[in-house]
């Protein structure tokens, strides 16, 4: 059976009494910056006029700031909404899991597009204990339910009572320097000019792609639409950060190994063990980010933001941080200081405990630590998204707040 539906695209442990005290993170509340291991960055909890945040300043400006700066300096302005959008979906029944392969057509100002989700929803009897949807950026995630894949392990996630769902991000927008634009961006920009310096590239289309794969979900009776994480790996997690950063539908934000312009912060350069920087990043990838991202590569210092303000744009909904000991292009130490760097924000919602015993750098590998909506680990061994991964992932019980998930601390 074939089912097409139109629609007009959406905008868009115990608890300590008392966090842990911050030991990367110094600062008076209204001060321009915080100091984070010795260096000064940005302040995510003063406005841009000197005010100190509140958490209803947060909220309805303090927020709107920050992803204002992080589009015309980080991640572009993003693709706009469609003007017409339809969803084609043919469900299909195996053993324990119903499969939907959905079409997303949109339409915008230059023409008309699509690219496929496939979302496997177990028979549990109820609706889902909440559904991942993967950023896929390497094209590799099949529509057999039994895959087993580190990467991808639908029957794993399936029998753990969740849904899984994932679209291939090159439909979206190919990660090529030459074709970037033929998937979803051609529509909405003249193919024959050139993208406005400020326009969102690559990365800005997956997160897009993602907040439109959304769009369906909420539309579908088998799963719940406020129970929905997006997770990408490397270049879809960053991706999946400026996803939820920017749409609040998503109620958890997994990024795992992501990064340069993704969790790790900017100003560390290298973090003294070679990892990514700004600079290299936009060399080797030039069609991931804007020309306006281009003009801080040689002085990151002048960033208005850094990556802990991204985080914290998740805020109060889950933030979930993975990271590699051996994934030193990565700089895993500077991730971690990134995810501490936001629980201030946090803690404007009493959120503040990121569920790390001790911000000692490093933490015990293999191992989820879990406040109420913050999450962390640090896996053993190099860039992947792995089993071990999932395992912490599946165990970490994402879509509640109580610290007290089977599997965390």
């Amino acid at each position: 059976m074939c089912v097409v539906v139109a629609m007009c695209a959406a905008g868009g442990a115990t608890l300590r009494p008392e966090p842990l005290a911050v030991r990367t993170v110094a600062a008076a509340q209204a001060d321009e910056t915080v100091t984070i291991d010795g260096e000064k960055y940005p302040n995510p909890l003063r406005m841009n006029d000197g005010t100190a945040v509140t958490a209803a300043q947060w909220g309805n400006s303090r927020r709107a700031e920050l992803l204002a700066d992080f589009r015309q300096n980080v991640y572009g302005q993003s693709l706009p909404t469609p003007t017409a959008q339809t969803f084609e979906v043919t469900p299909t029944d195996f053993p324990g899991v119903t499969r939907k392969k959905i079409t997303i057509t949109v339409t915008g100002p230059q023409g008309t597009g699509g690219f496929a989700v496939d979302l496997f929803v177990p028979k549990t009897g109820g609706k889902p204990r909440g559904t991942f949807l993967l950023i896929d950026h390497r094209g590799q995630v099949g529509d057999d339910p039994g895959q087993t894949s580190g990467y991808a392990p639908i029957s794993t996630i399936t029998e753990a009572g969740y849904a899984f769902a994932t679209f291939d991000a090159g439909q979206v927008a190919p990660d090529d320097s030459g074709s970037y634009r033929s998937g979803m961006i051609n529509l909405f920009h003249p193919s024959d000019r050139e993208l406005p310096d400020d326009a969102g590239r690559t990365i800005s289309a997956w997160a897009w792609g993602a907040s439109r794969a959304m769009d369906y979900l909420q539309t579908d009776p088998d799963i719940d639409p406020t129970k929905v994480a997006v997770i990408g790996h490397s270049r879809s997690g960053k991706a999946a950060l400026w996803a939820g950063a920017q749409d609040t539908r998503f109620a958890a934000v997994i990024t795992n190994d992501s990064g340069s312009t993704g969790t790790k912060l900017a100003r560390r350069g290298d973090g003294g063990v070679g990892a990514e920087t700004v600079a290299r990043i936009n060399d080797s990838f030039p069609h991931w980010f804007p020309q306006t991202y281009k003009a801080y590569d040689d002085r990151v210092d002048s960033l208005p933001v850094d990556q802990h303000e991204l985080l914290a744009l998740v805020a109060p909904r889950r933030i979930v941080v993975a990271s590699a000991t051996d994934d030193a292009n990565a700089d895993p130490e500077g991730e971690f200081l990134s995810y501490l760097a936001a629980a201030p924000v946090y803690q404007l919602y009493g959120l503040g405990d990121t569920g790390l015993p001790s911000t000692t750098w490093p933490p015990a590998t293999d191992q989820g630590f879990r406040g109420p909506a913050m999450s962390y680990h640090l896996r053993s061994g190099g860039h992947g998204l792995t089993a071990t991964d999932w395992g912490i992932y599946l165990k970490g019980d994402l879509f509640s707040r109580d610290a007290g998930a089977p599997g965390a601390r």
